[in-house]
């Protein structure tokens, strides 16, 4: 048996609001880590599978058909590898929390064994394989936290211009708070809940907000930013979700943020903020969502996170 390599991955925020299934922004700080290592055996095995507490995981399987990191690495594995991987997994992430938990694990696992290659294949060409162990979350190729969680920053994927992904520019001076309730939001059960269809006015709505924050973000309008940063389409049929949205949101605006919505299906919440103010938001938030009886934790990042990477 070979040595472990060790591989992170963020957390990221998906839809950043304004884009449904488009747009995806790292977190630093918060990640998942997946330990990679190869074998006398054939194909990926998962070793186990610790939870933030550092105990073994009460839920997530050891089945390599049903965790995402193994079906990720398996994916890159059938196509680049030989002989056997072994893997282990340490999730920095809670689960069903809208921060991107399945896609940072899928991707952890397959920058690990991505290392192990004889020949590792670049950054870019890993996309298609860490997606596989997300169509298992979440079931369907949704980039907006498998991109930014691999990549890094704040990534413009939308499905019709795959494999190819755009890096946006991190506007200066603006940072990301991301709140995260003690609650939990099923993604898969979440899309199913979001309307078959949406009326022209909405839509046409939401498309010129997007258009409006790519472009704030590309130009370093923050007083755009402020303006654009809002969802009319999914926002109003998710946040029911959450119990405590309403005053944690309220609490970020009137503390100063940019704007405030759900982190990917929730329950997680974020803003974006000019720096200077990204702790006092924070503290705000959490101090508005434990006043409903919730606890919580939030992290403040850079708009420019890194992505995955092999550790030393």
């Amino acid at each position: 048996m070979s040595e472990w390599i060790t591989a992170f991955a963020p957390a990221s925020i998906g839809n950043v609001g304004v884009g449904f299934d488009m747009l995806g922004l790292a977190l630093e700080e918060a990640g998942d880590r997946v330990l990679a290592r190869r074998t006398a055996g054939e194909g990926v095995t998962v070793k186990e599978v610790r939870g933030l507490d550092g105990e073994l995981h009460p839920f997530l399987s050891t089945n390599a058909d049903e965790n995402t990191a193994s079906i990720a690495a398996q994916a890159l594995w059938d196509v680049h590898g030989d002989g056997g991987v072994e893997l282990k997994v340490y999730k920095g992430v809670p689960l069903q929390s809208g921060m991107g938990s399945s896609a940072a694990s899928a991707v952890a696992a397959t920058v690990a064994v991505n290392a192990l290659l004889t020949s590792p294949l670049a950054v870019e060409a890993l996309l298609p394989f860490a997606l596989e162990g997300e169509k298992y979350a979440s079931g369907g190729m949704h980039t907006d936290n498998v991109a930014p969680s691999l990549f890094g920053g704040l990534i413009f994927s939308p499905e019709v211009l795959l494999p190819e992904i755009i890096r946006m520019p991190a506007p200066s001076g603006v940072s990301a708070v991301l709140l995260h309730p003690d609650l939990q939001v099923n993604t898969a059960h979440a899309r199913r809940s979001l309307p078959r269809s949406v009326a022209m006015k909405l839509w046409l709505e939401q498309q010129g907000l997007m258009a409006g924050f790519i472009h704030a973000c590309n130009t370093n309008d923050i007083e755009l930013i402020g303006k654009t940063l809002r969802d009319v389409v999914v926002e109003p049929h998710r946040k029911g979700n959450v119990a405590c949205f309403d005053e944690v949101t309220a609490a970020a605006v009137k503390s100063g943020a940019l704007g405030s919505t759900l982190s990917g299906s929730g329950p997680s919440i974020f803003a974006l903020c000019k720096s200077g103010d990204a702790r006092n938001i924070a503290s705000a938030m959490e101090q508005a969502c434990r006043a409903e009886g919730i606890g919580c934790q939030s992290w403040v990042s850079s708009m420019d996170a890194p992505g995955a990477h092999v550790e030393a």
